[in-house]
């Protein structure tokens, strides 16, 4: 970059790599007037419009959106895990985004946790889809959005979904957006710098652990995820309507005394919906429950 000497105004032309993120000095070699140069504050890109991202584990779900979605202009990306739901959202910066709250590797809520702490995708509009294994079982609102701007259940996405997107747009009942062209492909890479001392500093995004998975549990392939995702759906449920009670439970210790009947019935749908075969591959019910609690351990301090 180039940079002019405020006293002497000569123009004096400054490599990128050796200016620090938080700026550097530098003497100018005709006045020695010393200059703190900074790099340029790159302009924000604006949400897409134009785009919606969605992010659900079942494949009939995201198509049952794509139908209410697609005729309405909007171009569609959808993904069925957490991790590539924050990767879309962070590069393709959709305006909208719709995820299911039970989805794997990062839940629903916790990515919408995220989106909404990050600058460029903070004013994102997100709509939760609420996991209800059993619709008769709630008929509240959720505890807490978890800063979303809306939630649906599943079985009302093709009577309000449109409607509801509308209104957090702003927009008419039928009105429609224009499309737009597909994007290029990105990369993602490590971002380099140096300070004013020449010392290399190297950026790398934070990359999420898989847990490793038990070979008996990888052979048995759709029906184990199936498995693990009733048992997501289930404790996405009783951590969306009711937060407050499941971090107070967690904070004490007593998350399973205080969740008893919950798990209980939990458990007894486990049971009657996965296969005997499968379920002789793992406790994948308790294992989502541990990993849950873990988790929520580690972000509560």
């Amino acid at each position: 970059m180039v940079v002019i000497c405020p006293k002497c105004k000569v123009r004096l032309k400054v490599a990128d790599e050796k200016i620090a993120p938080e700026g550097s000095r530098f003497k100018c070699p005709k006045c020695s007037t010393v200059l703190l140069v900074k790099r340029p504050v790159p302009k924000a890109r604006p949400l897409d419009e134009h785009t919606v991202l969605l992010a659900h584990e079942e494949p009939s779900v995201l198509e049952r959106l794509k139908n209410v979605l697609s005729p309405k202009g909007y171009r569609v990306i959808a993904v069925s895990d957490g991790i590539a739901a924050m990767v879309n959202a962070t590069k393709e910066l959709p305006s909208l985004a719709v995820l299911g709250v039970s989805i794997p590797k990062i839940y629903g809520f916790e990515v919408c946790r995220r989106l909404k702490s990050r600058p460029e995708t903070k004013d994102m509009k997100i709509i939760l889809i609420a996991s209800v294994y059993d619709e008769n079982k709630y008929r509240r609102s959720p505890q807490s959005l978890h800063g979303a701007d809306d939630y649906i259940e599943a079985f009302q996405i093709e009577e309000l979904l449109g409607e509801k997107i509308d209104a957090l747009k702003g927009i008419g009942g039928n009105a429609a957006v224009g499309p737009s062209p597909a994007p290029g492909k990105t990369t993602e890479g490590h971002a380099v710098s140096k300070d004013a001392g020449g010392e290399k500093r190297t950026l790398v995004e934070e990359t999420p652990l898989q847990p490793m998975v038990k070979p008996q549990a990888a052979a048995g392939g759709e029906a184990v995820e199936k498995a693990r995702r009733l048992a997501r759906t289930i404790l996405s449920d009783i951590y969306l309507y009711s937060k407050a009670k499941v971090d107070d439970s967690i904070r004490n210790g007593t998350f399973h005394k205080t969740f008893a009947p919950e798990l209980k019935e939990g458990l007894k749908l486990y049971e009657n919906r996965i296969p005997a075969e499968v379920k002789k591959l793992g406790d994948f019910f308790n294992e989502t429950i541990a990993s849950f609690i873990d988790k929520k351990k580690k972000e509560l301090g």
